[in-house]
């Protein structure tokens, strides 16, 4: 039997709603409350926070494996909390996902 190339095993995709559940559990651990979550075709990256809490996520996240969507997700909710990518960003970065570890 050939498989189709546009085909994946259920495991290697997330579906919508599990990402975006993924997404208000990080927020809750985080301390923060995204006014809104949206999944788009995105060409250059995997994930973006507007100045009025937004977040938007490319729509391949969700075929990438849980450790990427993980990182994205805190990268992009740290956002809500520190808008740059300075120190604070990067310390509360990588103390969330140690956490995980």
């Amino acid at each position: 039997m050939k498989l189709r190339s546009d085909w994946a095993p259920l495991e290697e995709i997330v579906p919508a709603e599990i990402f975006r559940a993924e997404v208000r559990a990080w927020a809750r651990r985080i301390g923060v409350e995204p006014k809104e979550i949206r999944l788009r075709p995105m060409k250059r990256k995997w994930g973006s926070c507007s100045t009025a809490g937004r977040l938007t996520f490319s729509v391949e996240l969700l075929r990438q494996p849980a450790e990427v969507r993980r990182r994205v997700i805190v990268e992009e909710l740290l956002h809500l909390k520190v808008p740059n990518h300075g120190k604070l960003f990067r310390a509360l970065l990588k103390a969330y996902l140690a956490e995980e570890r």
